[in-house]
């Protein structure tokens, strides 16, 4: 059987590729702003933070407290400077 796990820097390439294709500029984007994004999201549309530390696999939940950006300025995330 296959392992077809994908690692964050293989994931960061394949976001990277499709961005070149799609012209989109992603400069500043990294792993860590995507999965703040993505556990941000998931935290605002009512998830327990304790399923958001087990999805990210994190050991102690303080780790995700710092994932969780709803208190923070959105306008200083990585993921809204991505240029369209």
């Amino acid at each position: 059987m296959l392992d077809e796990t994908i690692t964050g820097d293989g994931f960061y390439k394949m976001i990277k590729a499709y961005a070149a294709i799609a012209e989109v500029e992603v400069e500043g984007l990294c792993l860590h702003a995507l999965r703040a994004t993505a556990a941000t999201n998931t935290l605002e549309h009512a998830a327990d933070i304790a399923f958001v530390q087990g999805w990210l696999r994190h050991a102690n939940i303080c780790t995700t407290r710092l994932y969780d950006l709803r208190r923070s300025r959105p306008e200083d995330s990585p993921t809204l400077k991505v240029n369209y």
